[in-house]
């Protein structure tokens, strides 16, 4: 499936929680498989933190975000097209790269219209909000009146959490996988560390460092590595090196080097402190109308399926349709890149009964 990446501009500026707002916003999409007449069948994903809008398919001369080996291949490929977890013989598929973004979406590296300057340092704080309010403001654009589902991992499944509370009567159903309503105190923890590898390079310059000539890159790798080494369990790092556990330190290196290459700091560290600083109280599920599906691992120490359970219990409380389920494996928090047919045997009847439901 040979795919390519499409841009709206927003008519109307993206009023943000800080109180600022963003004017002549640009999103970046893809779509998969067809809309129909009723534009009933739309499965919004929203990705995470280091993803963007090709999520599917191959698009040549892209840098893929996903962890499969293919340069131009979509993050979860294996999870959306034909007969998978998200049929495109079934259903209208949407991605886009998040406000804030570098790969096509306004973020900190575009052109300020009120300085003629990228907006650097000065590009506002996001909130987990602010990022599902500009992709509502971009499916209005598309003619798009609700969304069958709303599906994502890690920050993505925030994201559909937060559809479903500010946009009731938009969303019929939400996948949330490897998420949670608040990021544990020892995320927290990692991603101030990741955040300050960053800051602490002396070519960030205080985040204004376009034109300059010199980037983070350094502190940039580390803060991938970090990352990377929280996506893995104890397990899947010790398989990847069987023979060699110090062949590890290389594979971080390769890591930290080919993720600089395609995102930029600015970015990581806006979406970093949108996980950390998200909070869903459950008392706001109360005003949620969709039915739920959340997908844990049992090998994911960063997002726990304890973290799961609690979610599952709050949402139940609030008197909402839910189904929790937690598989076996040994992938860690990548899980949900690379387990595509555990996850999908849940996916596919939940889409089915929650498009039965809303015809």
């Amino acid at each position: 499936m040979s795919v390519e990446t499409q841009f709206v501009d927003l008519p109307e500026p993206v009023i943000l929680d800080a109180g600022r707002e963003l004017r002549d916003v640009q999103i970046a999409y893809e779509t998969y498989g067809e809309l129909t007449d009723a534009r009933d069948n739309v499965v919004l994903v929203c990705h995470a933190l280091s993803g963007d809008a090709h999520a599917a398919g191959v698009t040549p001369g892209a840098l893929s975000a996903g962890e499969l080996d293919s340069k131009a291949l979509g993050w979860w490929d294996p999870m959306i097209g034909p007969g998978r977890a998200f049929d495109t013989d079934r259903w209208h598929v949407i991605c886009t790269n998040l406000l804030g973004g570098c790969r096509g979406t306004t973020g900190p590296s575009t052109i300020d219209p009120d300085t003629g300057e990228p907006y650097g340092s000065t590009f506002p704080p996001l909130t987990v909000a602010d990022l599902v309010r500009a992709q509502r403001a971009f499916l209005a654009e598309l003619g798009i009146e609700s969304l069958l589902c709303v599906t994502g991992a890690s920050l993505g499944g925030m994201q559909a959490l937060q559809f479903a509370v500010d946009y009731p009567d938009f969303v019929r159903g939400v996948v949330a996988i490897a998420s949670t309503a608040h990021l544990d105190t020892q995320g927290v923890a990692l991603n101030h560390v990741a955040r300050t590898a960053i800051t602490s390079d002396p070519d960030f310059q205080g985040g204004d460092y376009y034109g300059t000539g010199r980037e983070p890159r350094a502190g940039m790798a580390i803060a991938r590595q970090i990352g990377h080494i929280t996506y893995l369990s104890k397990h899947a790092l010790r398989a990847k090196f069987p023979d060699d556990r110090f062949a590890v330190e290389s594979y971080l290196s390769y890591q930290g080097d080919k993720f600089v290459v395609r995102f930029d700091a600015n970015t990581y560290l806006l979406f970093s402190k949108a996980i950390t600083r998200f909070d869903m109280p459950a008392a706001r599920f109360a005003d949620a109308r969709a039915r739920f599906l959340i997908i844990s691992f049992t090998s994911d120490w960063i997002y726990p399926p304890a973290d799961s359970e609690e979610l599952e219990a709050a949402l139940r409380a609030a008197g909402r349709d839910v189904e929790h389920v937690t598989l076996e494996t040994s992938y860690g928090h990548d899980s949900f890149l690379l387990e595509d047919e555990g996850q999908a045997e849940h996916i596919r009847p939940f889409l089915e009964r929650t498009y039965e439901e809303m015809r």
